[in-house]
């Protein structure tokens, strides 16, 4: 009987785990269910739902329609492939909260990059696949504007660590917190002690909140550039 009572436990134990690590699509390809505008209670006025693909097309002059999940995430993989315009730039941002003080995802959410580096002037830690500001890719050549990226965000805070991989190809790690992030942000454009002097980074932003949240919402990015992303699916652990 109590050898009955185990198999059953570790049969729902790993069942649990069978359900909690499987991909959940964060997109169901129709409709804008699931998502919203930063700091809003709508989908705003350049996002829709079309033939599988969530997409954002430039109809303002104001770039603040960043698009983020309803639901928050800690610890997980994010799968999406996007697809940018000629001379575009997005982002794709993790642990983004919304406040009030805040118009914009990236004054709390890290952001890795969406370019077309071809025809986008870019430093190497504002490229492709970037953690923008934070950690430069060399040598890294993604599709031309109007074909599909594919990339894979893995954040772990349960072992402080980021993993992005690019089209395949495992790029690079990251702290999540701690003194070595610590140090990538105060070498950035996000750091709070250069924002008043602006010695180091003269386009330095006043981000307080950057990069603080283990738990936050997914967001893409409106920079005022047409883009579309797909397959976009998530799995937690």
């Amino acid at each position: 009987m109590r050898i009955k009572t185990l198999l059953i436990t570790l049969i729902f134990i790993v069942g649990c785990n069978s359900q909690n690590n499987q991909w959940v699509d964060l997109f169901d390809g129709t409709s804008m269910n699931g998502w919203h505008v930063y700091n809003s209670d709508n989908t705003g006025k350049q996002w829709s739902a079309k033939d599988g693909q969530l997409v954002f097309k430039n109809k303002l002059l104001v770039t603040n329609e960043d698009l983020v999940t309803d639901k928050e995430y800690t610890n997980f993989e994010l799968s999406l492939e996007w697809n940018i315009s000629k001379g575009g730039n997005s982002g794709i941002f993790f642990g983004v909260q919304e406040i009030d003080e805040f118009d914009q995802a990236y004054k709390t959410g890290p952001e890795i990059q969406v370019l077309d580096n071809d025809n986008y002037a870019a430093t190497e830690n504002h490229k492709a696949s970037a953690l923008y500001d934070l950690i430069s890719v060399k040598g890294v050549k993604p599709k031309p504007h109007g074909e599909w990226n594919h990339v894979i965000i893995k954040i772990d805070h349960n072992n402080n660590i980021g993993n992005v991989t690019f089209n395949g190809e495992d790029l690079y790690s990251f702290p999540l917190a701690g003194p070595e992030w610590d140090n990538l942000v105060s070498g950035s454009k996000f750091s709070s002690d250069d924002y008043y002097l602006k010695i180091d980074h003269p386009d330095t932003v006043y981000t307080p909140m950057f990069g603080k949240f283990k738990t936050g919402k997914i967001g893409l990015q409106d920079h005022g550039h047409d883009v579309k992303f797909r397959n976009i699916k998530i799995r937690e652990f």
